[in-house]
């Protein structure tokens, strides 16, 4: 059995030493990168290489790679890197492993071509001058070789652990019994259904009702299909925290169960920086945090420990990380590697710079991934591939800035004041980009890049945020096409003066993610609410050959009781009105059947309306209400006011914290009034929303309004039934819930009164 490793992996694990160091950055973008190599390969002669692809062995190792360039003309092997800014500040241990991973490649380069040998240069381009360095240097074969079975012997031990752990792990999982004494009606056929495209290469949409055991359900299979499929690890990647925790829960009761007691499943919890950070004050390298100084001399040591550790969630990964001095943010990176099941936001995968996706390309990994409550991806990755830019930030930067970046701040500025001359309304969408602004920014971008360069302490704050909300915004301008909007909303203060956000709102996220489900052994998308599929498939790219299924509910029709109120209109128009009405429905309701309830709004000041009223006429009712911008123990004492034995109504905003990802069985939750489609706002950028899908897909207010709104609806009714034991009602306080367009977006096993 052989153990493949690139040769970028290979040597970031023996070559990596001293700080963690992030001030050399930030490094130039994917294109950026990409167009800076094809400068430098057009300057070549006519006979050089591009992308060479080259391969050896060493024991059990197979190292492979492609070099960025071969010139047998001169007998060279170029390893590229972009860089902007000063290359003096470039931290040694940077440069060490760039002259590590060129010689390997150079070592391969003579095995392949039988060489004695070669000149082996490290050239870095500068991008924004365009400037070459080229340090070159002259090897023997033998020293090249030498150096090679150096790298691979470091990294031997630990491959050797690694291919034992994966024979221990592949042979456990095909043991692997399903957890529970049987499945759940509808869950094996979720089971089956992803075995099934794992095992043949496909995407899946799985429609599955709340309350099914969907994570376990989707997690068990694919473990199951770790050897037959020659799985490299499984990613489950959630929208919300409670996602997160339903998935390490899941994976835990699979790593105890009585079948396979010894499944040496490597759990990783992933979680954002600002969670893990353990000194938020201070910046990411070696003079500013004491866990950044000799971080990879420590890492081996930790990444040891950390191996042996069967659940990585980030309470047992921080205990590793800070037990050998080390960050546990970076920790946790490294260790993604290394893990079988690696539970992560969609940000890890789908974002621009995405690390588990970089790292799943880098390292060719045969993955799996499975996106939980799929149906908020769409806005999610809208928000991903969008950008803005406000300009009160930048005039009051401007005051503050260095002397030396007023100038390119200034321009900015007066390009900016130059898009207002022909906006007369506050909001305005435009067809193009703002190609002279673009123009400024970019100088802008430039001249703030050279001076975090020179004065790396300066890495911080308002001007650090702004300069990477630049960056941001120039890479979303480059991707510009039909699939967004660029809009300006104007503010007016006193006198002439003025202000706006500019923003570049990506519409149809489908270019972006498509690959990224591709790339992967199987992609599965899984939630309650996936209707109506055309909508789903157009928005997220998903390929033609994706298979769909709408897993049967476990629960019975008798077990929820669903009424439409359409005697009463919650439009905003109608909202006065609505008051009285709906607090004598949920009193009369509460007063024939006591217990806990969730009433759910279409906005705060609804919902304090409507409670407000309640706690008037009926104050013998106990309520509690959602605020605005809850903290995560806020959340949970309101969650934690429904108990088995409390009676009372919970007050929340539709689309919310609520609505979606928390589990309130049995009597915690016997109720739910619904008083909203949950149509998004009508506002000017939702108009603009509108038109665009119109063109695209021809049904704009579906798209934009309808099939998000009903599905928050489905979503937060889910929350009443979530047992074969559960029973409830569900109210729906709207006339247009009877509507010929709306009945058909219901769970097909309700039965609507």
């Amino acid at each position: 059995m052989s153990y493949s490793v690139a040769v970028r992996a290979l040597c970031e694990f023996t070559a990596k030493v001293g700080d963690l160091d992030l001030r050399f950055t930030p490094s130039p973008s994917a294109q950026e990168g990409i167009a800076g190599h094809r400068t430098v390969a057009s300057r070549r002669s006519a006979h050089y290489q591009n992308e060479v692809a080259l391969e050896g062995d060493y024991q059990q190792l197979k190292v492979r790679g492609r070099a960025d360039g071969y010139d047998p003309d001169t007998n060279r092997l170029e390893e590229v890197k972009t860089y902007r800014g000063d290359l003096g500040a470039q931290p040694a241990n940077h440069r060490q492993l760039h002259w590590a991973q060129a010689k390997v490649y150079g070592w391969l380069m003579c095995q392949k071509l039988g060489l004695t040998d070669i000149d082996v240069a490290l050239v870095y381009f500068d991008i924004v001058g365009e400037g070459e360095t080229l340090l070159n240097q002259r090897f023997q074969a033998a020293e090249l070789q030498a150096f090679f079975n150096q790298q691979c012997a470091l990294f031997l031990g630990w491959a050797r652990q690694e291919m034992q752990h994966r024979e221990a792990r592949n042979a456990a999982a095909q043991t692997l019994s399903f957890p529970h004494a049987d499945f759940r009606r509808g869950q094996r056929t979720l089971a089956e259904s992803v075995y099934k495209a794992v095992s043949t290469g496909r995407c899946l949409m799985a429609q599955a009702p709340t309350g099914i055991g969907k994570t376990i359900g989707t997690i068990f299979p694919l473990l199951k299909a770790l050897a037959p499929q020659q799985l490299d690890k499984v990613l489950f990647l959630t929208a919300k925290t409670p996602g997160r925790k339903l998935a390490l829960d899941a994976a835990h009761v699979l790593q105890m169960q009585t079948s396979s007691p010894d499944l040496p499943l490597r759990v990783l919890e992933l979680v954002a920086r600002d969670k893990a950070c353990e000194h938020l004050d201070k910046a990411c390298h070696g003079d500013s945090c004491p866990l950044a100084k000799g971080f990879y001399d420590r890492l081996p040591a930790a990444r040891m420990a950390a191996s042996q550790v069967r659940l990585l969630n980030q309470r047992n990964l921080r205990d590793v990380a800070l037990a050998h001095d080390v960050c546990p943010y970076y920790l946790s990176q490294e260790m993604a590697r290394w893990a079988d099941l690696v539970v992560a936001d969609y940000n890890y995968y789908f974002d621009f710079g995405a690390m588990l996706f970089g790292l799943a390309q880098l390292n060719q990994w045969r993955a799996a991934v499975l996106v939980d409550e799929a149906h908020n991806l769409v806005e999610r990755a809208r928000s991903m591939y969008s950008a803005s830019l406000d300009q009160y930030g930048l005039k009051t930067l401007r005051d503050s800035a260095p002397d030396v970046l007023k100038k390119p701040l200034q321009r900015l500025n007066r390009e900016w004041n130059a898009l207002h001359k022909d906006q007369l309304a506050p909001y305005q969408a435009y067809a193009d980009r703002p190609e002279k602004l673009l123009q400024a920014l970019s100088l802008c971008i430039r001249a703030m890049g050279d001076y975090f360069n020179d004065h790396p302490e300066s890495l911080t704050g308002d001007l650090q945020a702004f300069y990477f909300e630049a960056l941001h915004f120039a890479k979303v301008a480059e991707l510009f096409n039909e699939h967004f909007i660029f809009d300006i909303s104007k503010r007016q203060f006193s006198g002439k003066r003025s202000s706006s956000t500019l923003c570049l709102r990506n519409v149809v996220p489908a270019e972006f993610i498509r690959p990224r489900l591709t790339a992967a052994r199987s992609s599965v998308l899984f939630s309650a609410t996936l209707s109506p599929r055309h909508y789903y498939a157009d928005l997220l790219g998903l390929p033609a050959n994706t298979a769909w299924i709408d897993v049967e509910s476990p629960f019975k029709a008798e077990q929820l009781r669903v009424r439409i109120v359409d005697e009463i209109s919650t439009r905003f128009v109608h909202r006065d009105t609505s008051l009285a009405p709906i607090v004598d429905l949920i009193a009369h309701q509460f007063a024939q059947q006591p217990g806990n309830y969730l009433a759910f709004f279409s906005s705060f000041d609804y919902l304090q309306q409507v409670a407000q009223r309640l706690a008037e006429r009926h104050p013998q009712i106990a309520l509690w209400q959602q605020s605005r911008g809850m903290a995560e123990a806020e959340r949970q004492a309101f969650l934690e006011q429904f108990t088995e034995h409390s009676q009372g109504i919970g007050f929340a905003v539709l689309g919310g914290a609520f609505g979606e990802g928390i589990d309130l069985p049995g009597a915690r939750l016997i109720g739910a009034f619904i008083a909203t489609l949950g149509l998004p706002q009508l506002n000017p950028v939702n108009e603009q929303m509108k038109a665009r899908m119109g063109a695209l897909f021809g049904a704009g207010y579906d798209y934009t309004y309808l099939y998000p709104g009903i599905q928050k609806v489905v979503q937060a009714a889910g929350r009443v039934i979530r047992s074969q034991q559960d029973r409830g009602v569900v109210m729906l306080i709207d006339d247009r819930f009877g509507e010929s367009r709306v009945r058909p977006l219901l769970p097909r096993w309700w039965a609507v009164d």
